[in-house]
């Protein structure tokens, strides 16, 4: 571990060395690349008993409609924040690593079920292995939305470090996917071609970069101007695109002109989670965040039930996906479905199970006999 963890610093060291520039572009997209690769053995230990297994607490079952994770320095208050959204009871003291192992708590909101793990505090480094960074934010992989914590009384520099952490281990917070296609083949050399002028990659860094990575035939056609990292991030293929939002705690404890300059910040959410103030407006944030869709069950003869609603995320809306959240055996049984609200012109309207579905739909199913 230690040899992979010096080769990590000495091309950290090297990169801040070089000069950024055209001549160097090539040079830099080589060490990105790199860099990369050893970030990703370092994620999954070649040997058998490396990494220690995930330890206690940090295998917890993901249950509800969606997961979301409170990330942060240690003390920043985000056990409290559990105990007041969920009613959940994770320790809180005044002493800086109080959490220990991952304590799962569940908010109902809008009728959906929003499992929150309070994950404990990360120190600088984590993305290296130190301390218990590993799993927290292996955990942090797996949530819809991430929650990064921070002290309104510290300085600011807290989130770019965790922003550093948690892009090292291949999470892009608040990103969408380069916009790029790679695709290899089994001959005829590396083919780039571009729709717009390019600042950042050229052949000569592509073919670098490639060839890192043994690859020496693929397409590799951009659509916008791409960075050597967007590259690397789509070769790599293992990168999650989560959401986050920045929750500012401890706000109780400053002054209105500061924050006035935090509210300008975007993706912030101020609270104090100790006197309960804004925590409605984080939950509306969150729910804005997380992009779900309810749709009302209505059986035959029957009223809707409003009190249960199906959550489907917003990318997989579609009347099969909201079939498949209700059992899976129900696609074979499906002749069509009968639908009232914004997605059809008439109430009802009789549609398939291709229908793009809106939040507060009321569908009736209509099984073969």
């Amino acid at each position: 571990m230690a040899t992979v963890m010096q080769k990590i610093k000495d091309i950290e060291d090297e990169m801040a060395r070089t000069q950024k520039n055209k001549a160097t572009a090539h040079h830099l997209g080589l060490l990105k690349a790199k860099l990369a690769k050893l970030r990703r053995e370092l994620l999954t230990p070649t040997s058998k008993g490396g990494g220690g297994g995930a330890g206690e607490g940090f295998d917890v079952t993901k249950s509800g409609d969606a997961r979301v994770g409170l990330v942060g320095f240690p003390s920043v208050g985000k056990s409290t924040l559990l105990n007041k959204l969920t009613g959940t009871f994770s320790e809180v003291a005044a002493y800086e690593f109080t959490t220990l192992t991952c304590i799962p708590g569940v908010i109902m909101y809008k009728g959906a079920k929003i499992q929150l793990l309070d994950l404990p505090g990360i120190i600088e480094g984590a993305k290296d292995g130190k301390g218990r960074g590993r799993q927290v934010i292996s955990t942090a992989r797996t949530c819809n939305v991430i929650l990064i914590v921070l002290d309104a009384i510290k300085p600011i520099t807290h989130k770019r470090l965790i922003e550093k952490e948690l892009e090292g281990f291949g999470i892009r917070l608040n990103k969408t996917p380069p916009n790029l296609t790679f695709r290899r083949k089994d001959k005829g050399g590396i083919n780039f071609t571009s729709t717009v002028t390019n600042t950042h990659l050229d052949l000569d860094t592509v073919k670098a970069i490639c060839s890192e990575y043994r690859i020496h035939n693929a397409d590799v056609s951009l659509r916008y101007d791409a960075t050597a990292d967007d590259l690397i991030d789509v070769i790599e293929g293992s990168r999650i695109y989560t959401p986050c939002i920045y929750v500012v705690n401890k706000i109780d404890q400053i002054t209105l002109e500061e924050l006035e300059i935090l509210d300008k910040l975007p993706h912030y959410c101020p609270v104090s989670a100790h006197l309960e103030w804004n925590l409605d407006g984080l939950l509306e944030k969150v729910w804005e965040y997380l992009d779900l869709v309810r749709i009302y069950t209505k059986p035959k003869g029957l009223n809707p039930d409003y009190e249960d609603p199906v959550i489907v995320s917003s990318k997989k809306k579609t009347v099969e996906d909201f079939c498949n959240r209700i059992h899976k055996d129900m696609v074979k049984q499906f002749k069509y479905a009968l639908v009232w609200g914004s997605s059809v012109k008439h109430k009802p309207q009789r549609v398939g199970k291709e229908h793009e579905l809106e939040d507060e739909d009321v569908v009736q199913i209509i099984k073969k006999i």
